[in-house]
């Protein structure tokens, strides 16, 4: 009974923790859960590695996914973006203020597009700011009963460099093109001029000078996603991530569901 009260307590604790706003209380309740799985089976099998083996468990379950939904999945080889609607604001609520935010800096609206990617519904609202060298855009996506928005902002350099800042709250499930570097900021970040702060001091940390960046051509920005994404498979498929078919698709290999649960686990410390 004592034990039972322990882990019960414990998963209070954690439950309590994971509530809080402040980061730091959010993993400190993703490591009390890992101490009451651990004291769980360390009390019922009276062993450490037992424990130990309960707390690690929770990193191999993003496998029943794998093995289930994400290893029968064919995504396809030519994706092409569509114009569509504005999606409806009240799934979206930080998207019009991003969007309004974007205006406020200077950036001119492009177009809205948009396309479906692994069963998830995915519409860009467009901006571009030649002062800056920089397209904005922010992102809405929609999978079954879950929905959420992203902002990026994306600058190139003369060398076909890509540099990207962004608030998206996961970690790519494609391995990016070489040319193609993310600066990942806090998804909790929502503002656009501070993502903006954000990506100009990311360019001079990395030492891209504003002329060494190409003053984007509104016309092509379409394009351009298509593109990087055409590469961004290309490069996939020459490291193994990814096998294509017979049928125009292509899916996750065995190394890329072993990629993929690596990226499953650092969305599970990075966001826990």
């Amino acid at each position: 009974m004592r034990e039972t009260l322990i882990v019960i307590g414990l998963v209070v604790l954690a439950v309590g923790l994971r509530s809080a706003r402040t980061h730091l209380l959010r993993k400190l309740g993703a490591l009390t859960l890992l101490g009451a799985s651990f004291y769980l089976v360390y009390s019922l099998t009276d062993s450490w590695i037992g424990g130990m083996a309960g707390a690690l468990l929770w990193f191999f379950l993003p496998w029943i996914e794998l093995l289930t939904r994400v290893r029968r999945m064919k995504l396809p080889l030519e994706n092409r973006l569509s114009h569509r609607k504005t999606p409806n604001p009240s799934f979206f609520p930080n998207a019009t203020e991003a969007a309004a935010a974007m205006e406020e800096a200077g950036f001119e609206h492009i177009s809205d597009c948009g396309w479906e990617w692994a069963g998830m519904q995915q519409f860009f609202r467009l901006f571009w700011n030649p002062e800056e060298r920089a397209i904005a855009a922010v992102c809405l996506c929609e999978q079954s009963d879950v929905a959420f928005a992203f902002i990026s902002i994306t600058s190139e350099d003369s060398n076909g460099r890509t540099w990207r800042t962004t608030n998206f709250p996961f970690a790519p499930t494609l391995q990016c093109a070489p040319n193609v570097r993310w600066n990942h900021v806090p998804c909790e970040r929502s503002c656009f001029h501070e993502i903006l702060v954000d990506h100009r001091k990311y360019l001079g940390k990395m030492k891209i000078p504003d002329d060494q960046l190409k003053i984007p051509n509104p016309e092509e920005v379409e394009q351009m996603i298509e593109q990087e994404m055409r590469k961004q498979v290309e490069h996939n498929l020459a490291a193994g991530y990814i096998t294509l078919l017979e049928d125009g698709h292509f899916q996750y290999s065995k190394r890329g569901l072993i990629f993929l649960w690596g990226q499953f686990i650092k969305d599970m410390v990075r966001l826990c």
